[in-house]
């Protein structure tokens, strides 16, 4: 079992810049793939960003391209969404989740999610 837990939220102003963060209970394994995903009030959960933990491989969501860079530190176990040029809509809850595997479609692990409100 791996939990999962962010940090960073925050209100911050548009154009501003923030940092979450996701620690994970264990080990990551380089197979494994690490995600975010946001959901923001009356709407779907939406894809941020993920990456393949051993290969670092990032994918983004059409939305945050150019403005957000997903990292892992695989000696802390921590993975990071950097933000920048940040927008009001990018204001939802924005939760870490993990897959066993690159193969798998379907996350397994998932955060309880961090608050980000952008300020027009």
């Amino acid at each position: 079992q791996v939990h999962l837990v962010e940090s960073g939220g925050r209100l911050v102003q548009a154009g501003g810049s923030l940092r979450l963060s996701c620690a994970a209970s264990v080990r990551i394994f380089d197979n494994y793939v690490g995600g975010w995903f946001r959901q923001a009030p009356g709407q779907e959960r939406e894809f941020v960003a993920s990456i393949i933990w051993g290969t670092r491989s990032p994918t983004y969501g059409d939305s945050v391209k150019g403005r957000f860079t997903i990292s892992r530190d695989n000696g802390e176990n921590t993975m990071y969404l950097q933000m920048t040029n940040l927008e009001h809509e990018d204001t939802a809850v924005y939760t870490c989740a993990s897959r066993r595997d690159v193969a798998r479609v379907e996350y397994d692990y998932w955060g309880q999610g961090t608050q980000v409100t952008v300020s027009p």
